[in-house]
C-alpha cells in the first residue's frame, strides 16, 4: 500500500481516532446547543452513537478486511444511535460504507463518491433536510472532495487536510444559515462533532500517536464457575434477565451456559428464544450470573430479589413462582394483532401509558435519548403483528424511524409523537377493530389537536427569539420554542398557558414533577380552574424529572 491509499487497517486506525476525537470534545459539543435546557445533549448522543459503533470495530480484532470494518461501524453505529445528530452520524458511516466496502484500498477518487453516497444517504434519513445542521457540513466536505478530486489531487495527506480545513469553514458559517445560531452565538453542534471526528481521522493518517482503546468496564476475573464458593446459607436472591444475543450460541455453549447457572444456584430456567435467552435463577451470588450472560449478549430487564425479608417471603414466592412460569411460557404465547411501546420518564406517566394497554416502556427522553438499539429490543418483547411505536421526543424519532427499517418480524410504525401529551393522545385514540394504516392516520391526526407547554430552568446563559435567558431562570417552552422566561415560576407558568388557549380550547392536562408538591399543584389547578372556566382543568402526578409542569391544551 502507497502512502497515498488507505487499507482496512488504516480505516479502522482512522475511525477510531475520530471516535476518540469526538468523545474528547463532547462536553464542548454539548455546550454549543442553543436550548439551554438539562438534558441528553448532541456531543453525548454522538459519542455514544460513535462508540458503539468503535466497539464492534474493535472486537474485529486484527484480521478483517474492507466489508468487515464496513459492516462494524455501519451497524454498530445504526443500532446505537441515539437523537437526531446521531442518527445523521449513523447514515453518514452508512452511506460512506455501502461505497467503500467493496474496495481492498481506498484511493482519492473513492473517497470523493463515497462521501456523496454519505451525504445522500443521511438527506434521505431526514424527512425535512434544515441548512446549517450536520448535514450541511457534511454535504461541504463532500463538495470539497469532489472539486479537489476532479482538480487532479494526487496527494492523499492534502486531500483530507483540505477537506477538513473546508468543514471547518462550512461549520463557520452554520450561523448565517440558521438565525437561531447565530442569536445564540453559536454554531452547530453537530457540525462540530462531524468536524472533530474528520480532525481524528487526519491526524492518524499523518501519522499522528493516538491512544484508540476505548475504555469500557471489563472484568478482571478469573472464570466465575472456578472462582465461585458456595455459601451454607440457603440461596437469597431471585434472580431474571433476558440475554439479547450479540451472535448465535451453538449447543455447547447453552450447555456451559447453563451448566454454570446449575452450579451457583437452583430452580433454573434457561430458554432459548430467537435471539434471545430468557434466565431465571435463585442464587447467592446474582452478579456470577449477569458475568456469564454479558459474555454472550447484552443483558435486559434485569430482576432481582432478596428473598430473606420475612415479610416479603409469601409475595415473593407467588410472583418467583409466576416468573418462572413465565419465563418458560413466553415464547409460547399466541401473537396478538396489536402492540405499542412508548418512551416516557417518571412513575406517574408510565402509569398512565401503562393503564392505556402500553405493552413497553422505555425509559428515557429529553434527559436521556434512547438508542435505535433500546427501541429494537422494546419492540422485540412485544408479541404482536403491528407494534406501534410513540418516540414522544422530537429528538427520538429519527432513532425509531431507523428501527423500524431494521425490523423484519413484525410491522413496526412511528407515531411522530414529541411530547408526552401527544403520546397519550395517540393512544387514547386507538381503534382496535381499525387496520394499522387506518390507526396511524387518525392517531397522526389527532396529535396534531395537542397543544404542549414545559416548564423547566436554564442551565446556562443565551439569548433565543430576542429573550435573554439568565442561567437558572425559569422558562415556558411551547411547541414552537420558548415562550415565557423569567424568575417567578407562577408569571412563566401563566404567560405559558395563555399563549396556548384559544376560544376553541376545551381541555387543560396539567402533568406536575417529582421536584413539585401535590399542594402547589393542586393550587396551580384551582388557579387555572378560575381563569379558564370555561375548560376542564385535570391533574395528574407525572413524576417525570427536570421539567417542573408539562402541560397540554385541546
Amino acid at each position: 500500500m502507497s502512502s497515498q491509499e488507505i487499507d482496512a487497517k488504516k480505516l479502522s486506525e482512522m475511525f477510531l481516532a475520530g471516535a476518540k476525537y469526538l468523545e474528547n470534545k463532547k462536553e464542548i459539543i454539548n455546550e454549543l446547543n442553543v436550548f439551554p435546557v438539562p438534558d441528553g445533549d448532541t456531543g453525548t448522543n454522538m459519542t455514544m452513537t460513535i462508540m458503539s459503533a468503535a466497539k464492534e470495530v474493535l472486537a474485529l480484532g486484527n484480521d478483517f478486511d474492507m466489508a468487515a470494518i464496513c459492516k462494524a461501524m455501519s451497524s454498530g453505529s445504526l443500532r446505537g444511535a441515539r437523537g437526531n445528530s446521531g442518527v445523521i452520524l449513523s447514515q453518514l458511516l452508512r452511506g460512506f460504507g455501502k461505497r467503500v466496502k467493496e474496495e481492498e484500498i481506498i484511493t482519492i477518487p473513492v473517497i470523493a463518491e463515497a462521501f456523496e453516497k454519505a451525504v445522500e444517504t443521511a438527506y434521505k434519513a431526514v424527512m425535512k433536510p434544515k441548512e446549517g445542521t450536520i448535514l450541511t457540513v457534511a454535504k461541504g466536505a463532500a463538495d470539497k472532495a469532489k472539486s479537489l478530486y476532479e482538480s487532479g489531487e494526487t496527494d492523499m495527506g492534502n486531500f483530507l487536510n483540505e477537506i477538513l480545513e473546508h468543514s471547518k469553514y462550512v461549520l463557520s458559517q452554520t450561523p448565517e444559515m440558521l438565525p437561531v445560531l447565530k442569536e445564540a452565538g453559536v454554531v452547530d453542534s453537530g457540525g462540530a462533532g462531524l468536524v472533530e471526528v474528520f480532525s481524528g481521522a487526519l491526524d492518524v493518517f499523518l501519522g499522528k500517536e493516538i491512544d484508540l482503546t476505548i475504555n469500557e468496564n471489563e472484568d478482571k476475573k478469573a472464570d466465575a464457575a472456578e472462582e465461585y464458593k458456595a455459601p451454607t446459607l440457603e440461596f437469597l436472591y431471585c434472580t431474571e434477565f433476558d440475554i439479547n444475543l450479540k451472535a448465535p450460541i451453538n449447543k455447547k455453549q447453552q450447555l456451559d451456559l447453563k451448566g454454570h447457572l446449575e452450579a451457583i444456584g437452583e430452580e433454573v430456567v434457561c430458554v432459548e428464544e430467537g435471539s434471545k435467552i430468557l434466565v431465571h435463577i435463585h442464587t447467592n451470588d446474582p452478579g456470577f450470573a449477569i458475568q456469564k450472560g454479558l459474555k454472550y449478549g447484552e443483558l435486559t430487564d434485569v430482576k432481582i430479589i432478596n428473598m430473606l425479608k420475612e415479610e416479603l417471603k409469601e409475595r415473593i414466592s407467588n410472583e418467583d413462582k409466576e416468573a418462572t412460569a413465565s419465563a418458560q411460557a413466553k415464547s409460547s404465547e399466541p401473537r396478538k394483532p396489536y402492540g405499542f411501546v412508548a418512551v416516557s420518564v417518571g412513575d406517574g406517566i408510565n402509569e398512565i401509558f401503562k393503564s392505556l394497554g402500553v405493552d413497553v416502556i422505555i425509559e428515557g427522553g429529553q434527559t436521556m435519548n434512547p438508542s435505535t438499539e433500546d427501541i429494537l429490543n422494546a419492540v422485540d418483547k412485544v408479541n404482536a403483528d403491528t407494534v406501534f411505536v410513540l418516540p414522544n421526543n422530537k429528538n427520538i424519532i429519527l432513532a425509531a424511524n431507523q428501527a423500524a427499517e431494521l425490523t423484519t418480524d413484525k410491522a413496526l410504525l412511528v407515531i411522530p409523537t414529541k411530547n408526552i401529551p401527544q403520546g397519550i393522545t395517540a393512544v387514547i385514540n386507538f381503534l382496535a377493530e381499525a387496520t394499522p394504516d387506518e390507526n396511524e392516520t387518525n392517531m397522526i391526526r389527532e396529535i396534531g389537536n395537542v397543544k404542549t407547554g414545559q416548564v423547566t430552568y436554564a442551565v446556562r446563559d443565551t439569548v433565543i427569539d430576542e429573550m435573554e435567558i439568565k442561567k437558572d431562570d425559569y422558562m415556558g417552552i411551547g411547541d414552537k420554542g420558548i415562550a415565557s422566561v423569567g424568575k417567578d415560576i407562577d408569571t412563566v407558568i401563566d404567560e405559558l398557558v395563555e399563549s396556548m388557549v384559544d376560544d376553541e380550547s376545551e381541555l387543560i392536562s396539567i402533568y406536575y414533577g417529582s421536584d413539585v408538591s401535590e399542594s402547589d399543584a393542586e393550587a396551580l389547578r384551582d388557579k387555572l380552574s378560575v381563569k379558564y372556566d370555561s375548560c376542564d382543568i385535570e391533574l395528574q402526578n407525572g413524576g417525570q424529572p427536570i421539567y417542573y409542569y408539562v402541560i397540554s391544551v385541546e
